[in-house]
């Protein structure tokens, strides 16, 4: 790696690192915007469904979680921005000119990965109330609420722990279709544009900035859960 960045081929006169410069900030409103509201959404509604196995409002919240992800953001973005954009006007329909011009993009972006949360934060938790050491605490007098938030909890994070690493990642650098859909001038936008256009330059360099993210955020994964899994040990 030499850090010498070339001038772009679709955008004369910009260089690609400017334009990383340029898009990366949008992207990562959006993206920062939606991980919170994915977080928000999916880590209590699958541990709601996990601590009441098999009764209604486990099905209700499956079920919800299974048509979030069988919902691709190209459907549910012109929706959004069909309802609350054109119809209710309480948000623009597209572009990025306004302060609240991220909300509906974040919104599409955040419901659907907050169903893929819900469904392993609901598998994790309740594999991990029925191991042993659960039993062991309850059986110590331990009230309930203590088993499920600073016992069950730390490990059943686990496996979203390990799903956000490259999701944060993709959300970050922007997601290709939503960006298009809502027309903002994000990482996605200008990664399209250099495919059609043949600019190998830019789809390079946004590659590459992709993958050191994905690196980066794995990485942080690893750390974290070393420190809240105990049989997990970080050695230099």
């Amino acid at each position: 790696a030499t850090f010498t960045f070339r001038e772009s081929k679709t955008f004369q006169g910009r260089g690609v690192d400017e334009i990383i410069a340029s898009g990366f900030p949008v992207s990562a409103t959006v993206g920062g915007a939606a991980l919170l509201i994915a977080l928000s959404i999916g880590v209590p509604l699958g541990a709601f469904a996990a601590l009441r196995p098999n009764t209604l409002e486990d099905r209700s919240s499956t079920l919800a979680a299974t048509l979030g992800i069988c919902t691709p953001s190209m459907v549910l973005g012109p929706l959004l921005a069909m309802l609350f954009g054109l119809k209710l006007r309480w948000f623009n329909a597209s572009g990025w000119f306004d302060s609240s011009d991220w909300v509906l993009p974040a919104l599409t972006l955040g419901i659907i990965y907050s169903a893929y949360i819900a469904r392993l934060t609901r598998g994790s938790l309740r594999e991990t109330l029925a191991q042993e050491f659960i039993r062991t605490a309850r059986a110590k007098g331990a009230s309930e609420s203590s088993v499920v938030f600073f016992h069950a909890m730390k490990l059943a994070s686990l496996p979203v722990l390990n799903f956000l690493g490259p999701a944060a990642a993709g959300l970050l650098t922007g997601s290709f279709i939503v960006e298009t859909v809502f027309q903002l001038p994000g990482l996605g936008q200008f990664f399209i544009a250099a495919s059609f256009n043949h600019d190998d330059e830019l789809a390079i360099a946004i590659s590459a900035f992709y993958a050191a993210l994905i690196v980066s955020f794995n990485l942080l994964v690893d750390i974290i859960q070393a420190a809240l899994n105990p049989r997990i040990r970080l050695h230099a």
